[in-house]
């Protein structure tokens, strides 16, 4: 295993990178695992502590743009604690009953992570959304579920952690419905030259600090700063979504490039 002197550097044939290590392709699903296992009962909390509250505007934006409409099917990778999922199916009941429609929502959360779903679920009950939201094991690489199952696909700070993400992309064109739109949500290349060497000292000192003495789990945050380190600027993610398949591919910088909503059509 090397440390690579360019964290962006690309990973060699079979290896998968884990943070700023090198793996074998076949082990980061489990280490990946790990990690979330380590951090899911206080991973919401982290999420505030972390972005400041801001990436609850980030995920707001995110299901603006989507516009969910009642009578559509919606997926959510990665979303095991539900943040998106509970934005979509919020959306969904507010334009149907907005037009005399008591019709539930329906979105499915697929996450490899069963701890994560088990947050979600809890979560899901808290708020009383014991319908319209279906909760499934899966990966991303293999989504359990037929061609032209959905309307929208969401990811949302979770590509990064997939072993292959060129996989991934293909996946969610296979399983979108022709016209379908997928975003994906991730942290990205900072396009302030300040902005961006402030950001990285945070990520890479905060971070673990927090993860020690909040989620009790340093290494998974120095994880985390590291893998978002190592993960595509925007215009290589743009063109890996082409190839994988997407038509009308773009993207939107906020926060000055701290994360990127992109954004393409399944034709």
């Amino acid at each position: 295993m090397t440390i690579p002197s360019d964290p962006s550097a690309s990973v060699p044939p079979e290896q998968a990178s884990f943070g700023f290590r090198d793996v074998p392709a076949a082990e980061k699903a489990n280490l990946v695992r790990q990690v979330f296992e380590s951090v899911a009962p206080r991973y919401d909390l982290m999420n505030d502590l972390m972005s400041g509250g801001v990436h609850r505007l980030w995920k707001n934006a995110l299901v603006d743009v989507l516009n969910p409409r009642p009578g559509e099917k919606f997926l959510d990778v990665a979303g095991g604690t539900g943040d998106i999922a509970f934005r979509i199916a919020r959306r969904q009941m507010e334009k149907g009953a907005a037009r005399g429609d008591a019709g539930q929502p329906d979105v499915t959360v697929c996450d490899i992570n069963a701890a994560m779903l088990s947050v979600g679920r809890d979560r899901a009950a808290d708020r009383g959304l014991l319908k319209g939201i279906t909760w499934t094991t899966g990966d991303a690489e293999r989504l359990p579920f037929p061609d032209a199952s959905f309307d929208a696909y969401t990811i949302a700070f979770g590509l990064r952690n997939v072993t292959d993400i060129d996989q991934a992309l293909r996946e969610a064109v296979r399983v979108l419905k022709p016209g379908g739109r997928y975003y994906c949500l991730e942290f990205s290349k900072v396009t302030s030259a300040p902005l961006a060497r402030a950001y990285d000292t945070y990520s890479s000192r905060a971070l673990p600090l927090l993860g020690k003495y909040v989620a009790r789990d340093p290494d998974s945050y120095q994880y985390l700063h590291e893998s978002i380190r190592r993960f595509p600027p925007q215009r290589e993610l743009a063109q890996r979504m082409r190839a994988a398949g997407f038509a009308n591919v773009a993207w939107r910088d906020m926060t000055l490039g701290v994360v990127a909503l992109h954004s393409g059509w399944r034709i």
